[in-house]
C-alpha cells in the first residue's frame, strides 16, 4: 500500500493503539471530556472541537453532524445506511469522512448526503458493500479510498476537475478497465492508482502524466500497448505482479522508459527479459517461464559510463541457474548487489 501522508491536524501523545493508525488520531477518551456540540451517539472533546468520534460503537446508521464538524469518524461500526439530511449542517466544512468497515450499500445512501459534501478533503469508505464508487462533488478532495467493496462501476465524470487528488486506492473490488476508461484523465496532481485484485486486461486509458505509482497486481492483464508508458513520463513505480503477460502481450521496448525506479513482472507466463532502461533500479521477474538471461535487454552496450543500475534482480522460478549468467555480465551488472536465481 501507499504510505498515507495526511498532516497531524492537533497535537497528539503518540500512538499506542494500532486500529487508530490509519486516521492519525487516538481514541477520543484520550482527549478528555466531550463539548455539548456533538451527537449524543459520538465524542467532541473540547479541546479538538472540530472532530466527532463515533467508531466502534456499534452504530447501525449515521446520526446527525452538528455544524462546526471538520473530522467525522464513523469506522468500525454496523451501519448500513446513509440518511437524507445527517450531513446538512456541514455541506461545506466537513473536511475528512470516514466510514471503513461496516455494511453500507448504494441503495442506502440517500440524495443529498454525500452528493452535497463541497468541501471534502478525505473520503475513506473501505470495506463495505459498494458496487459503484461514491463520490462527493468536492474540488478539494486529495484522497479517496474505496477499497475491499465489490465495485463494478465508476460514474464516467465523476472525479472531472478534481485537481487536488493525490492519491486513489480501489483495490479488491470487481473493476474492469473498460469501467475506468477515462477516469482519471486531466488530474493533474495525481500520482497515486492502485488498482491491485481488480478484473483489470489492461491499463485504464487517460491516467495522468503526473502520474509516479500504479500497482496494478491481481488482475489478468495479458498485454502492455506500445504506448501505455510514453504518456506516463514520471511514473517510477509500476507493479503488474500475478497477471497474464506473455513476450507476445510486451511490444519492444515498452518498458525502456528512463523514469522507472521499479518494475515487477513476477508471476506471469514470460519467457525473456524485456527490455528495460538502464535507470531500472529493481526488476522482479520471479516465478516467470523464462529461460534464457538476455543481457542485451538489460544493457545494450556496456562501458565505463553504459551500465545498468540495477540494484535488485530476481528471476527465481525460471528455467534459469547462475550458470546461464553471461561471463561479460559483470560490467553491465556492475550496481547489482542481489541477483537472485533460486
Amino acid at each position: 500500500m501507499f504510505p498515507l501522508r495526511v498532516p497531524i491536524f492537533a497535537v497528539l501523545v503518540s500512538l499506542t493503539v494500532g486500529q487508530y493508525d490509519d486516521y492519525d488520531y487516538q481514541p477520543a477518551s484520550q482527549y478528555g471530556p466531550s463539548s455539548a456540540n456533538c451527537a449524543q451517539e459520538c465524542e467532541c472533546p473540547i479541546n479538538f472541537p472540530t472532530a466527532m468520534y463515533c467508531d466502534s460503537r456499534n452504530l447501525k446508521f449515521v446520526p446527525i453532524v452538528p455544524s462546526g464538524i471538520k473530522y467525522l469518524y464513523l469506522q468500525n461500526n454496523l451501519i448500513e445506511e446513509i440518511k437524507a439530511g445527517v450531513f446538512d449542517n456541514v455541506t461545506a466544512e466537513l473536511r475528512w469522512l470516514v466510514l471503513d468497515h461496516n455494511q453500507i450499500t448504494n441503495e442506502k445512501v440517500a440524495k443529498g448526503t454525500i452528493d452535497k459534501l463541497t468541501g471534502l478533503h478525505k473520503i475513506l469508505f473501505s470495506f463495505n458493500k459498494l458496487t459503484e464508487a461514491v463520490i462527493p462533488p468536492s474540488k478539494s478532495l486529495d484522497e479517496l479510498k474505496m477499497m475491499n467493496n465489490q465495485l463494478s462501476k465508476f460514474p464516467a465524470g465523476s472525479l472531472a476537475g478534481m485537481q487536488n487528488l493525490t492519491s486513489v486506492h480501489l483495490q479488491n473490488n470487481e473493476l474492469t478497465s473498460k469501467a475506468l476508461n477515462g477516469v482519471f484523465k486531466g488530474l493533474n496532481k495525481l500520482v497515486a492508482i492502485d488498482l491491485t485484485n481488480n478484473k483489470l486486461k489492461k491499463l485504464p486509458s487517460g491516467m495522468p502524466s503526473s502520474l509516479e505509482t500504479f500497482y496494478g497486481d491481481h488482475n489478468d492483464i495479458s498485454s502492455i500497448a506500445a504506448g501505455d508508458l510514453k504518456e506516463l513520463p514520471k511514473l517510477a513505480y509500476l507493479r503488474l505482479a500475478y497477471n497474464q503477460m506473455t513476450d507476445a502481450g510486451i511490444p519492444a521496448g515498452v518498458f525502456n522508459v528512463t523514469s522507472l525506479i521499479e518494475l515487477d513482472l513476477s508471476y506471469n507466463k514470460l519467457q525473456s527479459i524485456p527490455e528495460i532502461n538502464e535507470q531500472l533500479e529493481h526488476l522482479y521477474l520471479q516465478v516467470n517461464e523464462i529461460n534464457k538471461f538476455n543481457l542485451e535487454n538489460i544493457c545494450k552496450f556496456s562501458g565505463p559510463l553504459n551500465y545498468s543500475r540495477l540494484k535488485h534482480l530476481r528471476l527465481d522460478g525460471n528455467n534459469l541457474t547462475h550458470a546461464d549468467l553471461p561471463h561479460d555480465s559483470s560490467n553491465c551488472l556492475r550496481q547489482a548487489s542481489d541477483i537472485i536465481f533460486d
